[in-house]
């Protein structure tokens, strides 16, 4: 790897604070405003492994009360990219591909998406990554799941300054 990615600097540089992990999670909001809707709480982040934790409140609640299938898309989606960001090296950029998601039990009190992924062993020009996402509940049941594929490609050489 050809160095530490930003995203993860930016992590241990906040972690080492009080309240590291709540500013950094609303750095990341800041950064992908989108993501401020379920107010996540950013645990960990590693190389291969990213936990989001989301307090159900109405804001991301359905109809019958319970946490809304988007919302957990939502965890989802930035356990997946943090965990990508975390892990792609920094020669390379990624982007999500496509994501398939099972909704496997009511989501009926807070919950928590972890994110582990295989490292490959190399990296090549091309390729794809998957970032598999489990949600849990308060109980550690498996509520949602989620296979989100991100492309991965070498980042373009830089063209020198004229």
């Amino acid at each position: 790897m050809s160095g530490t990615p930003p995203t993860l600097k930016l992590w241990r540089s906040f972690t080492r604070k009080p309240a590291g992990r709540w500013m950094f999670s609303k750095a990341i909001c800041f950064r992908a405003p989108y993501f401020s809707s379920i107010r996540p709480l950013v645990q960990s982040l590693e190389p291969g492994l990213c936990v989001v934790q989301c307090q159900k409140r109405r804001a991301v609640t359905n109809h019958i009360g319970t946490f809304h299938a988007i919302a957990m898309c939502n965890m989802a989606e930035l356990a997946g990219g943090l965990a990508a960001e975390a892990t792609v090296p920094t020669t390379h950029r990624w982007i999500p591909q496509g994501m398939e998601v099972d909704y496997v039990a009511k989501a009926e009190t807070d919950l928590t998406a972890t994110c582990v992924v295989d490292l490959p062993t190399t990296w090549d020009d091309r390729q794809t990554l998957s970032t598999p996402v489990d949600i849990t509940d308060a109980s550690g049941q498996i509520v949602f799941r989620a296979r989100i594929r991100m492309y991965v490609s070498k980042k373009p050489a830089r063209k020198p300054a004229a």
